[in-house]
């Protein structure tokens, strides 16, 4: 038996006006994961425990089947394991995404206008994150480039007592309430203030504004982390475990569970991502003696984040027909008996443009087990009714595995 995660991230959400009240999930066509989740088990799943915040971090730990009370030391230093950064026991680390910022003098008063830079390029992000780094880095202090908007920031010595907000939190919203507060705030918005003077007149953005793209204006610091301890998933589950993605948080995690992470060209955490890579990386890892395999998709969430219903809807069509029929019909045809468990990691609402604690709709689907599924298709309402309800997410890795 082969086992496969289909992982959506903030696929679900709340009913969007722009659809006339139906959700991204009622209005997608997706006859791929339909007929899944009709001759599948369907039912929900609280991926975030009560107290935590509902970030992709502990959501994507719980579906894989990890405690996050018990494994959680915060989202940066899982970023930090896949960008390749040794961490110390007292290092603190911070995410640290290039920003664009309105262009008033003060800095508390500029308004977030886009929380990835127009999705900066990985190429042009290295360059202006290195620019920074040469003139900022210290003995304690360290900035490395990571993917996109995506980079890191290692404090020796830092300490995690601190407020910060994620900036995809408070799009469009005027910054001054949500800059740094705790131990070393004054440091952390002082570094942020700094990055912008170098940033802005450097040529990458120069270039950027003369295509009519976002410059990235400034650095912005937030989820704070120590060095994680994330038990082995082959010691956990007695499976090997692969993981495709394009974003060094889920990379990290799968470095961290000792699981092998496999870099597709052109994977992008966007709606341009090479969707046929990822499925042919996944099918691969399969043939190649994986019994296990998570493949995360992060262009719904971005979407989401972004407030666009239509790209939305692409995301998870694209992911119905590019990679769930191909691993199934591939599968299919070598008669390879599998399991499929399809869902988001949590909702990210159009409406709100940010992440939200709600339970999630879930598929099993077992290729040797058809004759006793849900009948229903795949939507939030579709999956609250069944009243099949797992309370502690992390507890459906176990029920997919069967163990």
């Amino acid at each position: 038996m082969k086992y496969i995660v289909i992982l959506g991230d903030g696929m679900a959400d709340y009913p969007v006006d722009y659809f006339d009240g139906k959700t991204i999930l009622e209005v997608a066509d997706k006859p791929t994961i339909d007929y899944m989740c009709a001759h599948g088990e369907l039912g929900m799943c609280k991926t975030v425990q009560d107290g935590m915040k509902p970030g992709s971090d502990v959501a994507n730990l719980s579906v894989m089947g990890y405690d996050t009370k018990k494994c959680y030391s915060g989202r940066s230093p899982l970023e930090a394991a896949s960008i390749g950064v040794e961490m110390l026991d007292d290092d603190v680390t911070f995410r640290t995404n290039l920003v664009t910022l309105s262009d008033e003098e003060n800095y508390a008063d500029k308004t977030m206008v886009d929380y990835s830079s127009g999705e900066i390029t990985t190429e042009e992000a290295a360059e202006l994150v290195n620019a920074v780094a040469e003139k900022l880095n210290t003995d304690k202090i360290k900035f490395y480039p990571g993917i996109s908007y995506r980079h890191l920031c290692v404090w020796n010595g830092g300490s995690t007592n601190v407020e910060l907000t994620p900036p995809h939190d408070i799009s469009d919203r005027v910054i001054g309430d949500y800059l740094p507060k705790g131990d070393n705030a004054e440091k952390l918005l002082e570094m942020m203030i700094e990055s912008e003077k170098i940033l802005k007149d450097h040529p990458i953005n120069k270039k950027r504004v003369e295509k009519g793209l976002n410059p990235a204006t400034s650095f912005w610091v937030w989820g704070e982390g120590t060095k994680p301890h994330v038990d082995n998933f082959k010691e956990k589950y007695g499976l090997d475990g692969a993981v495709i993605s394009a974003v060094d948080l889920i990379k990290g995690i799968a470095k961290c569970a000792g699981m092998r992470s496999i870099d597709v060209p052109g994977a992008t955490g966007n709606c341009e991502t090479n969707w046929d890579g990822k499925a042919q990386a996944a099918l691969d890892a399969l043939l190649d003696g994986n019994d296990f395999v998570y493949v995360h998709m992060e262009a719904p969430d971005e979407m989401g984040h972004q407030g666009k219903p239509d790209k939305k809807k692409f995301a998870v069509e694209t992911i119905d027909s590019k990679v769930v029929k191909f691993l199934k019909d591939e599968l299919e045809k070598r008669n390879i008996d599998y399991k499929m468990l399809i869902m988001p990691d949590h909702p990210t609402p159009i409406s709100l443009k940010t992440h939200v604690s709600d339970p999630v709709p879930y598929i099993i689907y077992d290729s040797t087990n058809t004759d006793n599924g849900s009948g229903l298709t795949y939507t939030e309402e579709n999956g609250k009714s069944t009243g099949v309800y797992i309370e502690k997410g992390y507890t459906l890795m176990d029920k997919f595995l069967g163990k």
